[in-house]
């Protein structure tokens, strides 16, 4: 009898745990669907703050204002270390392209905005390239 009474308790702390289990799985699985959703804002804003910038500029532009702005989108969507992230850049050529800035403009904002880093201009590119 003592045995059947430790198995049945035994079997309710499982189901408890089970139960906990179950609750952190789906707050964990809701989390990156977040985070992802927040990133492709992100990319669209900072984007679409590229193209309206560009066009309405010139290549000579203050590029230290340019990055102002991109620092104030990632702060207000909760983007740290926007700077150092791959997709700022491919959203930025993105922009660009949205912008239908071309030949030696392009190859300037792509310097200028990658701050000459061969890293940053090639996720420019690839930004650029698959903006259709």
């Amino acid at each position: 009898m003592l045995g059947a009474c430790s198995f049945s308790t035994s079997s309710e702390s499982s189901s408890d745990s089970s139960g906990s289990i179950s609750d952190s799985a789906s707050s964990v699985i809701s989390s990156p669907s977040s985070a992802s959703n927040k990133e492709k804002r992100y990319q669209k804003d900072v984007a679409d703050y590229t193209m309206a910038y560009v066009k309405s500029s010139d290549p000579d532009a203050d590029y230290n204002s340019y990055l102002k702005g991109i620092s104030d989108i990632a702060e207000k969507i909760g983007i740290a270390n926007w700077d150092q992230n791959p997709k700022t850049y491919i959203a930025i050529g993105k922009g660009l392209k949205k912008a239908g800035v071309e030949g030696i403009a392009y190859e300037t904002y792509k310097k200028n905005f990658a701050h000459y880093s061969q890293e940053n201009m090639g996720h420019i590119q690839d930004g650029y390239d698959s903006e259709k």
